[in-house]
């Protein structure tokens, strides 16, 4: 249940199901209320978009929210991340092919490394990047004059991003988790263009077994297709999701067996906590960063979990979905804490 593409091809099969312009994207009113001003503004101007950084949980639209405002804006996306540039002359090449008011896409782009950052500044803030040639006394720097583009970020961690990046971003939004309502016209879209035949209503667990989130809701989506195919003659029943869906693993609140499992270990082998997430995950034999950015967020939104000054501790809410008295259980959050406003 990672909100993370698992494979290209399934990130392939997730670009067939996004929107194409902001009139048929779902959820994040306030925020598309503001890109579309700025668009607006933007295009009647004649120039390109203000540079813009996106960031929030992974699996909520950020790449495809790139795409959209380059459909908006009626020019070309670039698309490529920081793990991928390694070097600074590869993204002085990225640049220079850009067009007037193309959008350049760097996604996870905490993770530039320096060198790179280093040349992103100009490029930003006047338009150009500079190259070194030659070395020594003979040392010089040439400035390369830029076209007006769009410089997207998106990353899951924002405050990894340094100072003088951050504020090179004319525009910044946050990507809040998806209410089941929003997830619910996304996946009744997605079945759509999926051509799957489904009941009334029968869509509406996968959406609340989404985590709010389109990427998740959209992969439950085509395994509930996969099994009515193959079990119910291609009709989408909700008994048909109930199945397809306990198949996989995913129960009535989205917690797939990893959540489960994590549950238990602390349940069983630390008495509900508090306890290091170094000694949790030694003891599932599962990596300690797997834990923390997969099963973790999801925990915490729901109120199953406390992060304490001595470590994490399950919740009374915790200890009622897994039907056990847990002594010293801390308080959970007030019910709808998932998509509370940030």
């Amino acid at each position: 249940m990672s909100a993370t593409a698992k494979s290209p091809e399934e990130e392939q099969l997730s670009f067939a199901l996004r929107p194409a312009r902001l009139d048929e994207y779902v959820g994040q009113s306030t925020m598309v209320q503001r890109l579309r001003i700025s668009i607006d503004a933007a295009r009647s101007r004649g120039e390109a978009l203000e540079h813009l950084l996106l960031h929030g949980p992974p699996g909520l639209g950020k790449t495809t929210l790139a795409h959209v405002i380059a459909a908006e804006m009626g020019s070309a996306v670039h698309v490529t991340s920081g793990p991928a540039l390694t070097k600074g002359t590869e993204l002085v090449g990225l640049l220079q092919r850009l067009k007037p008011r193309d959008v350049l896409f760097i996604d996870e782009i905490h993770r530039l490394p320096i060198a790179v950052e280093e040349f992103i500044y100009p490029a930003m803030e006047d338009g150009r990047i500079d190259i070194a040639i030659d070395q020594g006394l003979n040392a010089r720097t040439v400035s390369i004059a830029l076209k007006p583009f769009t410089l997207i970020g998106a990353t899951t961690r924002a405050g990894l991003l340094s100072a003088p990046l951050r504020s090179r971003f004319g525009l910044t939004h946050h990507l809040e988790y998806y209410p089941p309502e929003d997830l619910l016209r996304i996946v009744t879209r997605s079945a759509s263009l999926l051509s799957m035949r489904a009941e009334a209503g029968a869509l509406d667990a996968i959406a609340h077994r989404s985590r709010g989130t389109p990427r998740i809701a959209n992969r439950l989506l085509r395994r509930v297709r996969d099994y009515a195919q193959v079990r119910a003659a291609g009709l989408t029943a909700a008994r048909t999701v109930d199945e397809a869906l306990s198949l996989e693993g995913v129960d009535a609140l989205g917690l797939d067996e990893l959540d489960r499992k994590y549950l238990r270990t602390i349940v069983q082998t630390y008495k509900g906590g508090p306890v290091g997430l170094e000694a949790v995950a030694a003891t599932m034999g599962e990596d300690a960063g797997t834990l923390e950015d997969v099963v973790e967020p999801y925990l915490l939104q729901i109120g199953f979990l406390a992060r304490t000054r001595r470590g994490r501790q399950l919740t009374a809410d915790a200890a009622t979905y897994l039907g056990v008295s847990i002594a010293g259980t801390a308080p959970s959050p007030a019910p709808g804490a998932l998509f509370e406003e940030a």
